[in-house]
């Protein structure tokens, strides 16, 4: 398989297995007590957090094209394509580095112009080639010089352009000033944003589909179970121009029934690879807020992703596979590199192996061969610090000299593969065991995203402006927390001005 499918055939592989279950969440019963909710303890973070976040801004500020603005997929490469979600993760960073001091306000004004320019101009069709969209969505991959549809195996993603959005809206909220280039970055977002037709991709309504292909059609599996769909349906809930009915949030939770139950003593709502339980909270705070389905539980998604964080680490700990380094400071699955797919004996079993994969831990779909993604644990900051901070500080002191480099840490590693076989990627290392070569966008955005997060809530405070993302959690049904406190805030004004 080309290194160009990593990202597509297994992350889609694992929404599909979430995709098929479908079952009755509302209830008739009265709300049952609130959970107790766990503590949050917040550490102060050590001096290897701010050299984490810088060399994860690089990844963003230094490998962007010149000409377009676009991110690559994953670097160093050697086929030059960007994935429109990395785009997403790159905008936020460039507002993060302003804050950090890593560049001028006006060095993020120019790169961000440029990056929505592109993104504006580029064109949008529905030919098989020389496209990078459609009805306003934007194709998985697309050249990083030409921004046309890199490979007739991409499709037209639902999710990454909205995690292309989320970074598309952070930047239309973040540059506020009153500049002739920050007032452009505002209208080019809005105008990116309130083009997307959301309806056009309800073939199974009221759910929203996968994606789509010029020859094919659509793909046969809508965003249900739980997963970093949830800000798929939120964007299409806030668009004032192409919104879809409230029915869909209704549906969406339905689709919930698979994925609640117990693991590893944490009872949550599940998704198997870490990645779900952080995309969505990049850009929106969900503490103290919940919809119909959270208030029934007692609880909100924030805590669903803080007990998935300790369920990985207890997994890890428990280590039922065996696996080499897992303990109580080496744990970490999402979706990332592994060696390379092969079924191969270790400990007189066979295993199975994956190259770009995503893996997991949980009551379903669960995926594991060794492959440890630091990027599992240090983008769950915001919802553990006092088990992520340990593991990540370990992970450095241990093995820093083979995991961690130009732009922080590399995608993954995995002790146990220690196999004499031609590698799909990456090297082996004498006595420690098969290292990813490459960074990649999707697993660095997040780790930026939220260690500012924690810091400061500052990416959540930028997006709490944005009216758009305000209105699709208000239609998805969410109340509470900050969303309450917006309201009564804007009353007494209107009051006063009737």
């Amino acid at each position: 398989m080309s290194a160009c499918h990593r990202t597509i055939l297994p992350r889609l592989v694992f929404l599909l297995f979430a995709a098929v279950a479908l079952g009755a969440c509302q209830r008739s019963e009265p709300e049952p007590p609130p959970t107790p909710v766990t503590p949050l303890l917040r550490p102060q973070l050590t001096p290897l957090f701010d050299d984490v976040e810088r060399r994860t801004f690089d990844y963003f500020w230094e490998t962007a094209d010149p000409d377009t603005g676009l991110i690559p997929d994953r670097y160093p490469y050697t086929e030059a394509f960007s994935s429109v979600a990395a785009v997403g993760f790159g905008l936020t960073a460039y507002g993060i580095g302003v804050e950090r001091g890593y560049i001028t306000r006006e060095q993020a004004v120019e790169r961000t112009l440029l990056t929505l320019r592109t993104l504006e101009g580029l064109p949008q069709g529905s030919r098989n080639d020389g496209m990078a969209g459609y009805r306003g969505f934007f194709y998985h991959f697309i050249g990083l010089k030409t921004g046309a549809r890199y490979a007739d195996w991409v499709e037209l993603s639902s999710v990454d352009t909205a995690l292309l959005l989320g970074g598309v809206l952070f930047a239309q909220s973040y540059f506020d000033h009153d500049q002739p280039g920050e007032a452009e970055i505002r209208r080019l977002a809005d105008t990116i944003y309130r083009r997307v037709e959301w309806p056009w991709m309800q073939v199974r309504p009221p759910l929203i589909s996968m994606g789509w292909y010029p020859k094919q059609g659509y793909i046969p599996y809508d965003w249900e179970g739980y997963n970093e769909g949830m800000l798929v349906y939120v964007l299409a809930l806030g668009s004032p121009t192409q919104g879809i009915g409230a029915d869909a949030w209704n549906a969406w939770t339905k689709s919930y029934s698979r994925s609640w139950g117990t693991f590893h003593e944490q009872e949550y709502l599940g998704f198997a690879p870490q990645f779900g339980h952080q995309y969505s909270h990049v850009w929106i705070d969900f503490r103290g807020i919940r919809d119909a389905y959270m208030r029934e539980r007692g609880f909100d998604y924030f805590e669903n992703s803080r007990r998935a964080t300790y369920a990985q680490r207890a997994y890890a700990i428990a280590n039922p596979m065996g696996w080499k380094l897992y303990g109580e400071n080496i744990w970490g699955l999402t979706a990332s590199d592994g060696p390379q797919g092969a079924k191969l004996d270790f400990g007189g079993s066979v295993r199975e192996f994956r190259h770009y994969s995503a893996r997991g831990a949980g009551l379903a779909d669960a995926f594991d061969d060794g492959t440890i993604a630091p990027t599992a644990a240090a983008a769950s900051l915001p919802f553990a610090p006092e088990i992520v901070i340990p593991a990540v500080e370990e992970m450095h002191r241990l093995y820093g000299a083979q995991i961690y480099s130009k732009y922080g840490f590399l995608d993954a590693f995995n002790p146990s593969f220690n196999y004499d076989i031609p590698l799909q990627s990456g090297q082996l290392i004498p006595n420690f065991g098969w290292v990813a070569s490459d960074y990649i966008g999707i697993d660095q955005g997040p780790i930026i995203a939220m260690i500012e997060n924690y810091r400061d809530d500052f990416v959540w405070n930028v997006m709490k402006k944005n009216p758009y993302i305000r209105k699709g959690l208000e239609r998805a049904g969410f109340r509470g927390g900050w969303l309450d406190e917006a309201a009564n805030a804007k009353a007494p004004a209107a009051k006063k001005a009737r």
